[in-house]
C-alpha cells in the first residue's frame, strides 16, 4: 500500500512538472519581476491582513479631527456614561466624554509611544551593536556590561524611581522604554556582526584599508536588517501593551492626556466591568488588533528576510 502512495505522488509530480515545461516552452511563463522580499511578505495572507488592519487604526488616529466631531478632553455633564447611540458611537464616559473620540486621540499618543519608542531604541542599539560587534575588544566589552546592568533591573523599579524623580509624563514613559529597550537589538546586531566580520568579502575590505565604521555601517549592517526589522515590530507591540498597562495601573501617561491605557483606567471599577461595557470594550478591541497586527506584520517579515524561506 505504501508503494502505491509513492508510485501516486511520483506520477502527479511527474504531471506537474511535464505541465511546467509545456508552458515554458510555450511561452506562458513569464519571469517574476519586482522584489523577491515583497513578493514572499505578499503572500502571507496574515502578515497582508495585519499590515490592512495597522494601516486603518493608523489612519483613523491621524485623521480624527475629520471622522468625529467630538473634543476627546471636552467635558459634558448632560451626557454622562451614555450607552453607545448615533450621536456618540462608543458612548460616553463619567464626564460625558465621548469615548470613540477618546479611542481614536489616544492612538496617537499610544502608537507614538510605541512605534517611536521601538525606532529609537532600535537607533540606538543597530548603531552601538554594529560597532562594538565589529571592533570587539573593550568598545564591546564596556557596551555588553552596561547592556547587562539595565537589564537586570525590573522594568517597574525604573517607572516607579524616575516617575518619583521627575513625574508623569509622555516623555519619561517612552525614556524608560528606550532605556530598555536597546539591550535587546544591541545584543542582536552584536550577534549578527560577530557572524559577518569573519565573512570574505569582510576580509578583503579590510586588505584594502577602509576603516571600521566604513565597514562596519555601509557594507555588513544591510545584511544584518531583516531581524532588526523584526524586532522592531515586535518592540512596538510590547511598548503598547506595556504603555496601556502602566497607564492602567496610574503610573503611565497623565490621565489628563487621552491613551488607550487611560481610556482602561476606568475599568478598574467593577461596576464598569458589568454595566458600562463601552467604556473598556471598544478600547481594549482597538488594542488587540493593533497589537495583533504589529505580530502578523513581524511575522511576515521574519519569514520574507529568511534566506532559507525563500521559493
Amino acid at each position: 500500500m505504501a508503494l502505491i502512495d509513492i508510485v501516486s505522488r511520483r506520477s502527479r509530480l511527474d504531471r506537474q512538472f511535464d505541465q511546467l515545461r509545456r508552458m515554458e516552452e510555450a511561452g506562458q511563463l513569464k519571469a517574476a519581476t519586482g522584489s523577491r522580499f515583497i513578493r514572499k511578505f505578499l503572500n502571507n495572507r496574515l502578515a497582508v491582513v495585519g499590515l490592512v488592519i495597522f494601516t486603518i487604526i493608523l489612519l483613523a488616529s491621524i485623521l480624527a479631527p475629520l471622522l468625529t466631531p467630538w473634543n476627546p478632553t471636552e467635558i459634558n455633564l448632560r451626557a454622562i456614561n451614555k450607552p453607545p447611540s448615533w450621536e456618540h458611537w462608543f458612548g460616553t464616559d463619567k464626564t460625558g466624554r465621548d469615548v470613540f473620540a477618546r479611542v481614536l486621540y489616544g492612538g496617537r499618543i499610544s502608537i507614538l509611544v510605541g512605534l517611536g519608542s521601538a525606532l529609537v531604541s532600535a537607533l540606538i542599539g543597530v548603531i552601538i551593536g554594529c560597532y562594538a560587534g565589529y571592533v570587539g575588544g573593550w568598545v564591546d566589552a564596556v557596551a555588553m556590561r552596561v547592556s547587562e546592568a539595565i537589564m537586570a533591573f525590573p522594568e517597574i523599579i525604573l517607572v516607579l524611581v524616575l516617575v518619583s524623580i521627575l513625574g508623569q509624563s509622555l516623555f519619561n514613559i517612552m525614556a524608560i522604554f528606550i532605556l530598555g529597550g536597546w539591550c535587546g537589538i544591541y545584543r542582536l546586531v552584536r550577534a549578527q556582526m560577530l557572524s559577518l566580520r569573519e565573512e570574505e568579502y569582510v576580509q578583503a575590505l579590510r586588505s584594502f584599508g577602509l576603516n571600521r565604521a566604513l565597514i562596519s555601517f555601509k557594507h555588513m549592517l544591510p545584511n544584518a536588517l531583516g531581524p532588526v526589522m523584526v524586532n522592531i515590530t515586535l518592540s512596538t507591540a510590547a511598548f503598547i501593551l506595556q504603555e496601556a498597562g502602566l497607564s492602567f495601573l496610574g503610573l503611565g501617561v497623565p490621565l489628563a492626556i487621552p491613551t488607550w491605557g487611560n481610556i482602561l483606567n476606568v475599568a478598574q471599577d467593577l461596576t464598569v466591568l458589568q454595566r458600562n461595557w463601552w467604556l473598556w470594550l471598544p478600547v481594549g478591541t482597538f488594542i488587540s488588533l493593533f497589537v495583533l497586527s504589529v505580530n502578523f506584520i513581524g511575522d511576515g517579515l521574519r519569514d520574507a528576510s529568511d534566506p532559507t524561506q525563500q521559493g
